[in-house]
Parts: structure tokens; C-alpha cells; sequence
């Protein structure tokens, strides 16, 4: 039988991976623009403007790559926030459908991993904003004391939002939108005047290999980075709510936001070069180094609940996934488990490691491409679909979707080696460990032509999965919905 919950409303949430019933599906497609939006609304989204133009491209190449980017990837968990209405279950659980039920926990691994890894980076970000910003105001910000303090209430919060579930995030992240927007839209104006136009508009066009790697870095980093919690979001809505519409809301929430930063974090690092270089080693206190004193504690307590609150929404689901994955623990105590990973990562990366950022980015790709796999074929699988999701063989091995889709296995296994072969580690000398990639770039021109940072693996991964199911898995997927 399928794992079905009556909850009664309280300040925790109860519901795990259980479907989600009738009852309880009373969101509408619009609530979607408020997590996705508030999530994304960071300043820390104009630190892309500087990482986007280190691909040597010039500020119209970066708008066009921004937009498109930012757009396309965000339209892709729409795509998969379908899923979430069809079957009011977290997306790794409906990701059965087409992995089979116990095929779904190697993607459920790789997407563990990749949630864990967003969110630690962004807690991260939030202690270095903040040493950074104390000490513009006076302080010391090598403190370790204060630098313990930041840790520990920035991963409090983070692990209380995401214990209290999806009714206080949806929430939190409603007023979080308000303040959070108007702090950012207050940081542009304040810092227009340091634009020198001049110096953009004289920055050279880079090569369409720099501009499509630039392009898979904006992907990868946007919506890409949340594709993998897309349906958590939506398994509250109504069955009959509008599959255009949640694609809709999904897309505009996620996306309005990060294309105005980013364009506007092109403008700022272009014109200034010391800005350009800062913001690699701690985004958001670079960024804060152009305003007056007055406003840098509005700014920090912003940038930094801004922060929380996209770290909230990978916690959240990182707990369902654990439990997807057969770890059987309420909902509240898996998000513990991965806040304790959490805080543990920030305080290693904060007082021990000397370098981090490089790292992470090639981390990202490494997971990205698996994860890219994945998600073409849950795409193909989500578009052959005319039917709402058997809620018991979703939860059963001898169901319908079976224990485990080879079809769908091998193709991730076999696009993810490609994949890796077509990318390249950015950061060899932070990230020697991840030196292995990059073995077939000798059919692009090799590790040091213009393609071989284009990281093709990504799209090439995407593309070939969600085409090999939509053709290899149709005739299956009749027979299941038959």
C-alpha cells in the first residue's frame, strides 16, 4: 500500500516521503513564486557577475548567457515540480517511476551529496560575510570566538527552519521575499555610482567555447543546483492545478531575481578589478566593501537570512531524500542529521581549510553531470506521462515501476562517463583529487583549447538521457499507465 499520512496542523511538519493526502493539497500554483524567489533573492547572486566574466567573455555575452541560463534552468524544475502534483510525494520518491524503487537510490546518493554540498556552501558564505563585515565595522573579524558564534547561529537557523517543515518555510520565505528584496534593491542604488561603463563596454568578446562555459556555469549553479528538489515543493498542490502554471510560477519565482543581480554583478565586477578578484575568495564581503557604514548591518543581517533561507530549502529536502534513500527516521530528525553534516563542514572550512571555493565549484561540476543525466531522463519520463503516479508502486519493489529500471540505470551510467570525459577541473591546483576528468577532450581540441571549458559533459548528459528515455522507455511507460 502506498505510505499515506494524516497530519493534523501543528508548528512541526510530520509528513516524510509519505503522499501527501487530499487534504492537505490546498496550495496553488502562485505559492510557488515565494520559496523559489526568496531563495534566490540574495545578493549573493551578484557574485556570479564576476565568476561569469572570468570566463573572458564580454558584459553583452554575459546578459545574453545570464538570461538564457538563468531562465532555461529554472524552466527545467518547473518541469519537474509537475511531478510533485501528479503525486504528492518529495521528487526522489517519484523519481521510482523511473529508476524502479530501489534502482532510485543511485541518483538518490548523488543528489544527497549534491544538497549537502549547496547547502554547507551557502552557510559558509554566510559566517565569511559576516567576519567581513565586522571587521568594516571596527571589529576583528579573525576572531575565533565571533567567528564560533556566527557558525553556530547561522547553522541554528538553519536547522530549526528546516525541523519546523514545509508550512513554516513556505512562511518564512514569504516574509523573508519582502525584506530581503528591498535590503538588495537599497545595495543597488547605493552602489550605481561605482559603474564605469567605459571599462564594461571595452571588455572583448570571448570565444563561443567561453561563452557556452559560461553558460553551463550559470545553469549548473542556478536552477540545475535545485533541480533535484523541484517536486518537494510542489506535492501540495491541488491535482487539478495547471501543469503550465506551476512551470510558470516555478520559472518566474526562481529566475526574476538572479538575472537583475547577476547583469548588475557584471557591471560592478567590470568596472572594478580589485572588486573582480575579492569576490572569489568571500562574495558577499567584497560586495559589502562598497557601501557606507550605515547600512552594512541592514546589509549583513539581509544577505545572511538570504542566505539561510536557500540553505533551508536544500536542507529540507537533503532530509527526504536521507529517507528516500531507506533510512527509516522521522522527517525532523533527518533534517537534524544533515544540519549536524552541516555544521561540521562550515567549521572545517572556516578554521581549517585554506581554500574552499575552488574546490566546491569543481565538486559542483563533478555532480552536476550526474545529476544533469538524471535529470533528462526524469524530464522524458514526466513528459511521457499522461496520468497521476501509482501512490502504491511508488512504495512497493513487486509494483508496476518494479525494484529496479536497467534502462534508465545504464543510461545514466553510461551518459555521466561521457559526460565527465567532456569537462575539465577549472581548479587543479585547489582540487588535485578531481584531476581525472577530461579524457575525451582530446576530441574538442584537448585540455588547453577554448571547448575544453566549455564543460560540455553537462548539456551532453542532459540532452542524451532525457532523448534515449523519451524513445527507449516509451513503450514501458504505456504499459505502466495502461
Amino acid at each position: 500500500m502506498s505510505e499515506k499520512i494524516a497530519t493534523a496542523p501543528g508548528l512541526i511538519e510530520r509528513a516524510g516521503i509519505e503522499i501527501i493526502p487530499e487534504s492537505e493539497r490546498t496550495a496553488k500554483p502562485r505559492d510557488l513564486f515565494w520559496p523559489w524567489f526568496a531563495a534566490n533573492v540574495s545578493v549573493f547572486g551578484m557574485s556570479y557577475g564576476s565568476w561569469v566574466l572570468g570566463f573572458g567573455i564580454s558584459f553583452w555575452q554575459a546578459t545574453l548567457v545570464s538570461i538564457i541560463g538563468i531562465v532555461a534552468s529554472f524552466f527545467l524544475c518547473g518541469l519537474i515540480a509537475i511531478a510533485g502534483k501528479r503525486g504528492s510525494a518529495p521528487t526522489m520518491v517519484l523519481s521510482r517511476a523511473a529508476f524502479g524503487v530501489h534502482g532510485q537510490k543511485a541518483p538518490g546518493i548523488v543528489s544527497w551529496l549534491t544538497s549537502i554540498g549547496w547547502e554547507t556552501f551557502l552557510a559558509i558564505m554566510a559566517v565569511l560575510a559576516t567576519a567581513t563585515v565586522i571587521t568594516q565595522l571596527g571589529g576583528d573579524g579573525d576572531s575565533v570566538a565571533l567567528r564560533v558564534a556566527a557558525t553556530v547561529i547561522v547553522a541554528a537557523l538553519i536547522v530549526a527552519a528546516s525541523v519546523l517543515g514545509y508550512h513554516a518555510i513556505m512562511k518564512m520565505q514569504s516574509v523573508l521575499t519582502w525584506l530581503t528584496g528591498a535590503v538588495t534593491i537599497l545595495y543597488v542604488i547605493l552602489t550605481v555610482p561605482h559603474i564605469d561603463f567605459a571599462a564594461v563596454l571595452a571588455l572583448p568578446n570571448g570565444s563561443l567555447g567561453q561563452v557556452i562555459g559560461a553558460l553551463v556555469m550559470v545553469m549548473t549553479g542556478f536552477g540545475l543546483g535545485w533541480i533535484n528538489i523541484a517536486a518537494d515543493w510542489s506535492r501540495y498542490q491541488k491535482r487539478t492545478a495547471s501543469d503550465g502554471a506551476i512551470v510558470a510560477w516555478n520559472t518566474i519565482g526562481g529566475a526574476l531575481a538572479p538575472i537583475v543581480l547577476v547583469i548588475f554583478g557584471t557591471l560592478l565586477a567590470g568596472s572594478d578589478a580589485t572588486l573582480f578578484d575579492q569576490v572569489s575568495a568571500d562574495p558577499i564581503g567584497a560586495l559589502a566593501t562598497l557601501l557606507p557604514v550605515w547600512v552594512l548591518v541592514p546589509f549583513l543581517l539581509t544577505a545572511v537570512l538570504a542566505l539561510v533561507s536557500g540553505a533551508v530549502l536544500g536542507i529540507y529536502s537533503s532530509g527526504l531524500t536521507l529517507i528516500s534513500l531507506g533510512i527509516r527516521i522521522p522527517r525532523p530528525s533527518a533534517a537534524a542529521i544533515d544540519g549536524v553534516i552541516l555544521t561540521l563542514g562550515t567549521i572545517w572550512v572556516v578554521f581549517f581549510a585554506e581554500d574552499f571555493l575552488g574546490p566546491f565549484q569543481s565538486f559542483l561540476i563533478t555532480l552536476g553531470v550526474p545529476l544533469a543525466s538524471w535529470a533528462g531522463i526524469l524530464i522524458a519520463d514526466i513528459l511521457r506521462r499522461k496520468k497521476v503516479y501509482d501512490e502504491d508502486a511508488l512504495f512497493d519493489p513487486r509494483g508496476r515501476y518494479g525494484a529496479w529500471d536497467w534502462t534508465s540505470i545504464i543510461t545514466m551510467v553510461a551518459a555521466s562517463v561521457i559526460g565527465w570525459g567532456l569537462v575539465v577541473n577549472n581548479f587543479a591546483a585547489e582540487a588535485e583529487w578531481n584531476n581525472w576528468q577530461g579524457y575525451l577532450l582530446f576530441l574538442i581540441g584537448g585540455r588547453e583549447g577554448d571547448w575544453a571549458y566549455a564543460n560540455l559533459g553537462v548539456f551532453f548528459a542532459l540532452v542524451l538521457s532525457l532523448l534515449v528515455t523519451w524513445f527507449a522507455r516509451a513503450a514501458k511507460i504505456r504499459r505502466q499507465e495502461a
